[in-house]
């Protein structure tokens, strides 16, 4: 690789979460327990979702793919974490380094799109209910999908091409548990401003582009409830908004803010960085069926139809 006739380290070392054997042994057994429950309860959300055919709108069209990205994007972090919890030294190849990068930003980019496109989902049912059918099409659910897709894959794309012009020479420790672009910084001989201000342009502009549209279309939303008579359909509107409002408020403050902040391996920035790519897809398909009474009727049936069949 081009950057291997630059650098003179082929590894890094992370400091991880604790050097503690104990507090290590508490740490394994605590995301040992997020990875299963993300990886059932997105899995199980997944299933629900496709048996159900009263699921089969693009709400829970666009829930599905985001219960998918959830699973990959804890995928990506939390089974590496996991094995250096139980290594005492706790190590990542140059190529395994910028492959996780890759992957977080495709992850969270993706999710970042997706969340927008579910804020524009709930603005056309709520302001645009007698033309929702014709609004979202199955064609420009499936396009929407695949577009944040492609938005997040090139973005990530644009970014790993930072990371293999970045030469390291003599540093490989990381403060961190992950690798992820900031944390590189610190560590490389090359003059860094230029990425540097790259990542800060294409952190904001991917935000921004994904969080003004959910502010607008919420702004809609709101406005559109507020001018609804009835109680009972105004608590109704609500109740459909809520699940999404939450995971919003989750993964944008916790992940905006990680990126934005100096990547100093303080305790704030990794707990940032664990709330948006490991709590966050744990809690999403919990958000979304406890607080949603057509995924807990589709749960219901499918447990039905299931022991029936038994």
């Amino acid at each position: 690789m081009a950057w291997r006739n630059h650098s003179t380290i082929t590894e890094f070392i992370f400091i991880g979460l604790s050097d503690d054997p104990c507090i290590e042994a508490l740490l394994f057994v605590l995301f040992l327990g997020i990875y299963l429950l993300t990886t059932i309860g997105n899995l199980m959300l997944l299933l629900v979702i496709r048996a159900d055919s009263h699921l089969h709108t693009p709400m829970y069209f666009f829930l599905s793919n985001l219960s998918f990205v959830d699973l990959c994007f804890s995928s990506v972090t939390l089974p590496k974490l996991l094995e250096d919890l139980l290594s005492e030294k706790k190590i990542i190849s140059i190529e395994g380094c910028l492959t996780q990068v890759f992957f977080v930003f495709l992850s969270s980019g993706t999710e970042a799109c997706l969340l927008s496109v579910m804020a524009y989902d709930r603005y056309a049912a709520i302001c645009h209910p007698l033309l929702y059918g014709q609004v979202m099409s199955n064609e420009l659910c499936v396009r929407l999908v695949l577009v944040s897709w492609g938005v997040a894959s090139l973005d990530a794309f644009i970014i790993v091409l930072l990371a293999v012009n970045l030469d390291f020479c003599e540093a490989q420790t990381i403060h961190h548990y992950t690798c992820e672009l900031p944390v590189l910084f610190p560590l490389s001989c090359s003059d860094i401003s230029i990425a540097t201000n790259i990542l800060l342009c294409a952190t904001l502009l991917h935000g921004l582009g994904t969080f003004i549209p959910i502010f607008f279309s919420y702004a809609r939303i709101v406005s559109t409830i507020i001018s609804i008579s009835s109680t009972t359909g105004r608590s109704k509107a609500f109740s459909t908004c809520s699940s999404h409002i939450i995971a919003v408020t989750l993964f944008f403050g916790s992940g905006i803010l990680c990126y934005l902040m100096p990547p100093s391996g303080s305790s704030l920035n990794l707990l940032l960085s664990l709330q948006y790519s490991t709590v966050t897809p744990m809690l999403n398909p919990l958000i979304y069926s406890l607080k949603n009474k057509e995924v807990k009727a589709a749960v219901n049936r499918t447990l039905r139809k299931y022991l029936c069949f038994r």
